[in-house]
């Protein structure tokens, strides 16, 4: 006779506490005017700057909160608040030279520009004329714009053999570690060898304009090659098969489907090189030169841009009025300074907006 066994019943398992207590919203608010309490207490006490009770603050709120956080919530809670009040903590740190920079060159080149400051030259025919920037503003326009012409095809034509011909090839490695090497050298090189190569085939008194463009143009190629050749990479390979089954030739596949479907962010990367080159000092120095007057043609010389007249100005101040402050060339520096950052923002801005405007539009 067997002995029958019978199952015990299974051990019920506790169901997870979904609804553990939570900080408030306002949590951060608190914790953050707590803070700077503190360090402005610290600081009164001591006999601190603000900067110092500003630090103490951050510290005192990276430091609250998670605790707080732990204690209330959980520790997954607290070391998410802890990661995200130290990323906005980078933030903010990087953002302080950004800021005083912006403040500082507003405050004091602002003042600076006008109407007759944007439409005069630094030439004088008497004493009493004014100055200003105009023969700057002009070269730096005319010489960039002649290095954008000499790049833009290159690079474009170069990150076309990269992704749609090269493959893996020896050549098209081979571009791309030089493309990479070009992204890494200094400015003063790209400008030696341009004007080793300049006064090669004019001269060693030779100074034009073009001269400038050609050294920026090395600048320019490796961002042009790079921002391309990513945007060619993102264009589905579902687009150039439907080409290819069509009968569509190579050529005109990349012509009517590749780069429209990539223009967008193929403008923007020639945007942003315009914007990263416009601000060179040392290239240009070296092969451009230097003139007071206003010279609008780039194959006889001498031609000013903006970065070269305002490392001159304040190299050169002058003097000082009587009734004291900046020199004349300190504040024709600032002006130009303020200028220069009005064309580098207003650039990318541009390619911000071209990038949106040229991208491709999704339906359903």
């Amino acid at each position: 006779m067997s002995a029958t066994v019978t199952p015990s019943a299974p051990t019920p398992v506790k169901a997870p506490d979904l609804k553990r207590p939570r900080l408030p919203r306002w949590a951060p608010l608190l914790v953050a005017a707590g803070a700077l309490a503190l360090g402005a207490l610290l600081g009164l006490a001591l006999g601190w700057g603000p900067v110092p009770m500003v630090l103490v603050a951050g510290v005192a709120y990276v430091v609250l909160l998670p605790l707080w956080s732990l204690v209330v919530e959980n520790r997954r809670a607290a070391v998410d608040r802890l990661m995200t009040s130290l990323v906005w903590s980078a933030f903010a740190i990087a953002l302080v030279p950004l800021v005083s920079l912006i403040y500082t060159v507003i405050v004091k080149g602002a003042p600076q520009v006008s109407g007759t400051f944007l439409t005069y030259s630094m030439f004088r025919t008497s004493l009493d004329q004014p100055v200003g920037i105009y023969h700057a503003l002009m070269g730096t326009v005319i010489i960039t714009l002649g290095a954008a012409v000499i790049s833009v095809p290159i690079g474009i034509f170069a990150a076309i053999y990269i992704v749609e011909y090269g493959g893996k090839g020896k050549l098209a490695r081979a571009i791309t570690f030089l493309v990479d090497v070009m992204t890494g050298i200094p400015s003063i090189v790209a400008g030696l060898f341009a004007f080793a190569l300049w006064i090669l085939l004019f001269g060693p008194a030779a100074r034009a304009g073009f001269g400038g463009s050609i050294a920026l143009s090395l600048l320019m190629i490796p961002i042009v090659v790079r921002a391309t050749e990513e945007m060619l990479r993102l264009v589905p390979n579902d687009l150039r098969e439907a080409s290819y089954a069509l009968g569509v030739p190579k050529w005109r596949t990349i012509a009517k489907v590749v780069l429209p479907t990539a223009l967008g962010g193929i403008v923007t990367g020639v945007t942003l090189s315009i914007a990263r080159v416009v601000g060179e000092t040392a290239p240009l120095l070296l092969i451009a030169g230097l003139t007071t007057r206003t010279n609008l043609n780039p194959f006889d010389g001498r031609m000013t841009t903006l970065p070269v007249l305002i490392f001159t100005q304040n190299a050169n101040p002058g003097i000082p009025p009587a009734g004291g402050g900046d020199p004349p060339g300190v504040l024709v520096a600032w002006g130009g300074a303020f200028v220069l950052i009005v064309i580098v923002m207003v650039l990318n801005l541009a390619a911000r907006l071209i990038g949106k405007y040229f991208a491709p539009k999704t339906g359903h």
